[in-house]
């Protein structure tokens, strides 16, 4: 864990000042670098010292199978892992003849800046050798935003003392680099223990290429290099290669003060189709691209888009330097996870780390996908259109659990269910209705009505069919969704889960809404309308369990009289629970992972009234453990609206600095995605006050007192909101819109009007007074609290 303040709050850098060797792994992914398709760990040039190398590509993953103690009928038979594929990022430096190594000699001067508005990764370093001689190296990294193969590194090294000195540059492409150990099962170790296969290597007078198959799955996969060399010396350079490496070296002699300079290319790309040429020459294509355009010109375009993302996406914090500095660095690694992923997933770490496999959840449509809707909703059409491309292996899903419609995976990279654990995976049915709301909120965010209509029908209705059959009507005409998991997983296997039941309503609904607008094509997919009228009739008679004696609503039918979980006898250190208590103590016990009645509160906040959001959120919040990085957020955006600023601010702080802190000890697997968007929302959702519930775009904004100002932008339909968020008022405005544009939008409840060029200042109505104090379960208090706040 990072314990201390690893790097100083700068509103746009995220700097490590010394090299710690003890959070290595984590700082590798605080300054991984991506660009959706292609992943590169924050790993030192020279590749040693490191906590886990690291290269991704997007859904380029091999097969291994899943362990079971006894097999069931419908247990997902293998897993997919991603791969650490072919790792260009090596740049060795010999120094006279001794490798430059940071464990040896003397590290004089090290830094690393995370330039968040250029998209690059600087490293500075002054070192001595253990013979006394003294060398300077920069090194700059991209992965291109533009160029989706292209990644480039830029290097310089210089001699730092009063002699001439021989330098050798070693650049390197290297396949099937030793990993620590991923797994304790022997054969899952097997399957990721060089899983590349050398089909081609190929050198040239500058660089090389590597293609290479995995074993399993059969993906192919080729990486190339090339280099531009600047000395002021005489230089010698060679290239070399083998199955699973090729090397270009670099020789020369500099005197004092002069600089080799040189400039890597890479590039990459993957397929289970195209052949071995194909696939060569399209990296070379891409190679002669980057080339094209030179360092220069790629740092220029990378500069170039960051700029049109910030100018739509930034979200400026006046009072708190260090939210300020995380939620946009959160920003940025949700922008690098999606931004040219281009029709496969957006991962639950994106590219940033092998943590879960490289697989993606729910955590994707239902904490992601809402921040880039409103931000970069390009990205967003994608990962739609990536879970069209799974409908076939979702309907397959559905058949083998006796269902209809579409049952989407709870964690997969291709399509298929790959979590061995079904109470946790299968029965987390509440992914449809993501999906479903993910579309929802982007088509009226963006007004694309062509996806729509090209996939939107068919994925809403697919899901519609699945809560008709996975549910049932009651004696009473009440309709059950029985046997469930919700976003708690302490509460599994339950009846009525609200969370579930009331995202499966708003499904329901928008199915039925969505066929009427295309009849024809809703014909061809067999809805007649006697099954639209069954979804209706569904969604109209949901259940939706209360507990009248206590005046709550309970998160699944009976969780208030089950048994309170005995807080004041869980020390600190058992923590997170799953690790220490069997899963058979927890699904009986009134104890929540993660927000999940809460979470329905956020995003089915017109189910409820004003009071029940306030009782419901003390209620749980006192048996709410935060086990899941997911949780956070979503009480701080809770917490806001109901009354408790000040919580929703320590709470927003523990999802901003989740990884910044190192918060859950588990950063040196990948980034936490869902917590650095859960930033955004916490700040937009919950200080702004944002939701779209019925179409309009709604606003009860209210600030931490701790806070100054709060200003954001969101996209609505080709115009661009601008909201500033003072103490006591509230200024909207429109920009990059028609001269002519007026979007109407909802301030407390009450409709303003505002058109281009004429911003709209409303008041804030002031804060509700006789609150009762919000508790937390006993040492579950927000990590990152306030000083000297009470709740």
């Amino acid at each position: 864990m990072i314990r201390e303040r690893a790097y100083p709050v700068e509103p746009w850098h995220v700097r490590e000042t010394r090299l710690d060797m003890d959070v290595l792994a984590q700082s590798e992914s605080v300054f991984a670098l991506s660009n959706g398709h292609v992943g590169l760990r924050g790993n030192l040039d020279e590749g040693e010292p490191h906590g886990l190398p690291g290269t991704y590509l997007n859904s380029f993953y091999e097969l291994r199978p899943l362990p079971y103690a006894e097999a069931g009928y419908g247990f997902p038979e293998s897993g997919q892992t991603i791969v650490n594929v072919t790792n260009g990022k090596l740049i060795r430096l010999m120094v006279d003849d001794e490798p430059l190594d940071v464990r040896y000699g003397e590290v004089l001067a090290h830094e690393r800046i995370l330039d968040l508005r250029a998209g690059t990764l600087h490293r500075s370093l002054h070192w001595r050798s253990p013979a006394g001689r003294e060398v300077r190296m920069n090194s700059t990294r991209l992965v291109s935003f533009r160029q989706r193969s292209v990644a480039a590194i830029h290097y310089e090294v210089e001699v730092a003392d009063g002699k001439p000195l021989r330098l050798i540059v070693q650049s390197e492409l290297v396949a099937n680099e030793t990993l620590p150990p991923q797994s304790r099962d022997p054969r899952v170790a097997a399957v990721l223990e060089s899983p590349l296969e050398a089909e081609e290597e190929l050198t040239t007078a500058n660089g090389g290429l590597l293609i290479h198959r995995t074993k399993v799955s059969g993906l192919r996969v080729a990486a190339a290099m090339d280099h531009e060399v600047e000395s002021p010396a005489r230089i010698m350079s060679e290239s070399e290669g083998y199955e699973d490496w090729v090397r270009t070296t670099i020789a020369c002699v500099l005197e004092p003060g002069q600089k080799l300079r040189v400039v890597k290319y890479l590039t990459y790309g993957w397929s289970s189709r195209r052949s071995l040429p194909a696939l060569r020459d399209q990296v070379g294509a891409a190679l002669a691209a980057a080339k094209l355009d030179g360092w220069d010109g790629l740092a220029r375009e990378q500069r170039e888009y960051l700029d049109e993302f910030w100018d739509a996406a930034d979200v400026e914090v006046d009072g708190d330097p260090e939210v300020q500095q995380a939620v946009r660095f959160g920003l940025f690694h949700v922008l690098q996870a999606g931004a040219r992923a281009e029709r496969r997933p957006i991962s639950a770490k994106g590219l940033t780390g092998p943590g879960y496999d490289g697989h993606a959840f729910w955590d994707t449509e239902m904490f992601v996908l809402p921040v880039l809707t409103y931000t970069h909703p390009a990205a967003v059409r994608d990962a739609l259109y990536w879970r069209y491309s799974t409908l076939a292996q979702a309907h397959e899903r559905a058949r083998t659990l006796n269902l209809e419609g579409a049952a989407f995976p709870w964690r997969t990279i291709e399509g298929p269910e790959s979590s061995g654990y079904w109470p946790a995976g299968t029965a987390a049915f509440h992914v449809a209705a993501g999906i479903a709301d993910a579309l929802r909120r982007y088509v009226l965010v963006s007004g694309d009505r062509q996806l729509e209509q090209e996939i939107g029908l068919t994925l809403l209705v697919e899901t519609a069919r699945l809560w008709r059959s996975l549910g049932h009507h009651d004696r009473e005409g009440h309709y059950h969704i029985d046997g469930v998991t919700g976003p708690d997983e302490y509460t599994a296997v339950k009846n009525d889960n609200i969370y579930t039941n009331l995202m499966a309503q708003r499904n329901l609904l928008a199915a039925a809404d969505v066929v009427m607008r295309y009849r024809e094509q809703a014909f061809h997919l067999g809805v007649t309308d006697e099954e639209a009228a069954s979804w209706r009739d569904a969604a109209a008679a949901m259940h939706i369990p209360y507990d009248t004696e206590l005046d709550v609503h309970q998160q699944v039918e009976g969780f208030t009289r089950l048994q309170e979980w005995d807080f004041a006898q869980t020390p600190p250190d058992k923590y997170p629970l799953l690790l220490h208590y069997p899963y058979f103590d927890l699904y009986r016990k009134q104890v929540v992972k993660q927000a999940d009645l809460v979470l329905a509160m956020h995003w089915r906040g017109d189910a409820f009234t004003s009071e029940e959001k306030l009782r419901n959120f003390l209620y749980y919040e006192r048996r709410t453990v935060r086990d899941s990085s997911l949780s956070a957020c979503t009480q701080a955006v809770l917490a806001a609206e109901v009354g408790y600023p000040e919580l929703a601010h320590s709470y927003l702080r523990e999802a901003a600095l989740m990884d910044l802190h190192d918060l859950n000890e588990n950063t040196r697997d990948g980034v936490h995605m869902a917590s650095l968007a859960g930033a955004w929302l916490a700040l937009v959702g919950g200080f702004g006050g944002l939701r779209d519930h019925d179409g309009v775009p709604s606003f009860s904004p209210r600030l931490s007192p701790r806070l100054g100002g709060l200003s954001f932008s969101l996209q609505w339909c080709g115009m661009r909101l601008r909201v500033d968020v003072r103490p006591h008022e509230t200024t909207y405005a429109l920009h990059h819109a028609e001269p002519d544009a007026v979007l109407e939008l909802r301030h407390y409840g009450k409709l303003v009007r505002v058109a281009w060029g004429e911003p709209v200042t409303v008041p804030i109505p002031p804060p509700r007074r006789d609150l009762p104090a919000a508790e937390q379960a006993p040492g579950r208090a927000p990590l990152l609290r306030l000083p000297g706040s009470s709740s």
